[in-house]
């Protein structure tokens, strides 16, 4: 990275997975040389939060946040909001999630899904740190409960990898939540879902990766990582008609402002 290098923040990965058993130090570096300055890991099975907090504490650009997918829900005793309070005491942790819908291969747990979402919600509500929503088959219900919860009591969220409709959408940039564009809205097929980006406030988009998921051309079939990210801001800058300098500073702000805990840690470091 040059000092006239744009800025942007990979808010979603996964840097624990197997994937990047090896070679994390170059994968790290490679971020940072491509202008991705801060990486969020996300842990998805609590049983693996000791692992996922260890990689944030060793690498001063990655924070990392925790909570059950909902692929996930049914494999252990539900979480409570209080083990997901403890957790967010660490300095470098700076969201709930992921949680969610997902019934696109677990449908069957749906009900299971919901009782751990709504937990979720309850825990960023009483910290303040955003809820990361993974949402896949389930547009009604996660308009619904998303919805309810809000009247219940105010919280911040992004939908993370949105890939949803556009009533979804709505829902969420109505409920002042963000949306957050991975490799998906790169790719040439996904007309529709750039026309959701590009309707939306340009202040409620951030960018990720989701890797090792995902990849955006040119590199798409192959592992993603965090350096990927500018491949897909590139592209949302495009979306947005936005200079890729204008727009990676507009994600920057709309990061801090969210994970809001991340963006105070680098001014204390």
């Amino acid at each position: 990275m040059t000092d006239t290098t744009p800025q942007i923040t990979d808010s979603h990965c996964h840097l624990d997975f197997p994937d990047f058993a090896t070679g994390l130090d170059q994968v790290v570096d490679r971020a940072l040389r491509a202008g991705v300055t801060r990486m969020v890991t996300i842990c998805t099975r609590l049983g693996q939060a000791q692992q996922v907090r260890d990689i944030a504490e060793t690498y001063a650009p990655v924070f990392w946040a925790a909570g059950t997918h909902p692929m996930s829900a049914a494999e252990a005793p539900l979480t409570s909001a209080a083990e997901l309070i403890a957790l967010a005491r660490h300095p470098k942790f700076v969201g709930i999630g992921e949680t969610g819908l997902d019934y696109h291969y677990t449908a069957d747990t749906a009900q299971l899904q919901a009782e751990s979402l709504r937990i979720h919600i309850a825990a960023a509500r009483e910290t303040g740190l955003p809820l990361i929503i993974h949402s896949r088959a389930a547009d009604e219900d996660m308009a619904r409960i998303l919805t309810e919860e809000y009247r219940a009591g105010a919280y911040s969220c992004v939908m993370h990898c949105f890939s949803s409709g556009a009533k979804l959408a709505k829902v969420a940039l109505d409920l002042g939540f963000y949306l957050s564009m991975s490799g998906i809205a790169a790719f040439p097929k996904s007309k529709e879902l750039r026309a959701i980006f590009a309707a939306a406030p340009i202040e409620r988009i951030l960018v990720e990766t989701d890797a090792p998921y995902l990849a955006p051309p040119p590199h798409r079939g192959k592992r993603n990582e965090p350096a990927y990210a500018v491949h897909t801001a590139r592209a949302g800058a495009e979306i947005h008609g936005m200079d890729y300098a204008a727009f990676a500073a507009q994600t920057q702000a709309n990061f801090d402002r969210l994970f809001w805990k991340a963006a105070h840690w680098q001014e204390a470091a």
